[in-house]
């Protein structure tokens, strides 16, 4: 009765090499958003987040794969979406170096670098990109990045390239499917 199948569709090899995964790493400035810093006359500062983005990111931990945020900055506004999101708990925020604090992220939470997949645009993103099983970034990416990932999304940072990251690691899960079926039935 209804059309229930799925449109997006993902390289086999790159299926495969996701399918382990169980923790994404993520940042969030030129990958959550668009990389734009907006500061107000008051030093306040303002983001954009994708509603595509966040609702991957819900159904990737109501999958079993837990999003992890690091980031170099820390804001009120980003502390506000991270909570909203329900990634608050384990967010590394406000460290310019962030393989101290993914190690951390990785003990506490019982994984191993081969069930990780990191998505990152920058150098401070490398060290996890490097390490990850899985490493992707947007398309806008600095070049040493963008040379050094399994997949670089077609969505642009901020609209849509954590919910093309989310999408692949549900599919590579066999939990694409299943979900879709029961949004477009409305359960």
């Amino acid at each position: 009765m209804f059309d229930t199948t799925a449109r997006v569709c993902f390289d086999a090899e790159l299926l495969l090499r996701a399918q382990p995964v169980r923790l994404l790493l993520l940042d969030v400035d030129g990958v959550l958003t668009p990389g734009d810093l907006l500061v107000g006359a008051d030093g306040e500062q303002l983001k954009r987040f994708s509603t595509l983005d966040g609702h991957g990111l819900k159904l990737l931990a109501a999958a079993g794969v837990r999003p992890v945020v690091l980031s170099g900055r820390d804001s009120p506004a980003l502390r506000a979406r991270l909570r909203e999101l329900g990634l608050l708990e384990h967010a590394v925020l406000g460290r310019s170096h962030k393989l101290p604090g993914a190690q951390a992220v990785l003990r506490e939470l019982g994984a191993e670098w081969d069930e990780v997949a990191a998505i990152g645009d920058d150098w401070p993103d490398l060290p996890l990109l490097v390490r990850a099983r899985l490493a992707a970034c947007p398309p806008q990416a600095h070049p040493e990045v963008l040379a050094r990932v399994h997949h670089r999304t077609r969505a642009p940072a901020g609209l849509g390239a954590v919910r093309e990251i989310c999408d692949l690691l549900l599919c590579a899960r066999g939990a694409y499917a299943a979900l879709l079926e029961q949004a477009v039935r409305g359960e």
